[in-house]
């Protein structure tokens, strides 16, 4: 009966080893996907973003609003395709700080509050795939791969 036991645990694991690439891939899409679509919501409502970024009294307003409109765009769109992942990442953790800093923290009655924001959720998942990478189902996993004594695509080696 162990010994059964074992197995099935050893060939959970190996599953499970097999198929890390997929959670990575996921949260890429699902969280990239949506930042395209707030950033360029943003791009398109800049009188909007500039005033409430003007209300959290946000030093130039409008020309963050055009930032992170830009960022959270192009960032998502990076995330999707796991290109410059790490990079995307820290820019949209910066944003995410911010938000967090001048639009949550201070309605916040308690502690409580703030773990149930999505901003804290947003933050903590950049802080991630800063760390961790956009994993093997990525572009970046692709260039990597593609070591620099590598022929150019296209050229005989």
């Amino acid at each position: 009966m162990l010994t059964m036991i074992k197995t099935s645990s050893r060939r959970a694991l190996e599953l499970c080893a097999k198929l890390g690439w997929l959670g990575p891939l996921a949260v890429r899409l699902l969280v990239g996907t949506a930042f395209v679509l707030t950033g360029w919501g943003k791009l398109h409502n800049l009188d909007g973003v500039t005033g409430f970024f003007t209300d959290l009294g946000i030093p130039a307003p409008h020309a963050n609003a055009v930032f992170v409109s830009l960022v959270e765009l192009i960032g998502g769109a990076l995330l999707i395709l796991g290109l410059g992942t790490r990079i995307a990442a820290a820019f949209l953790i910066g944003t995410m700080a911010v938000a967090f800093l001048t639009a949550i923290l201070p309605k916040a009655d308690s502690v409580l509050d703030l773990f149930s924001t999505i901003e804290l959720t947003y933050l903590v998942i950049f802080v991630w795939l800063a760390l961790h990478g956009a994993g093997r189902a990525s572009l970046d996993h692709v260039l990597a791969r593609r070591g620099p004594s590598d022929p150019p695509v296209g050229e005989a080696a």
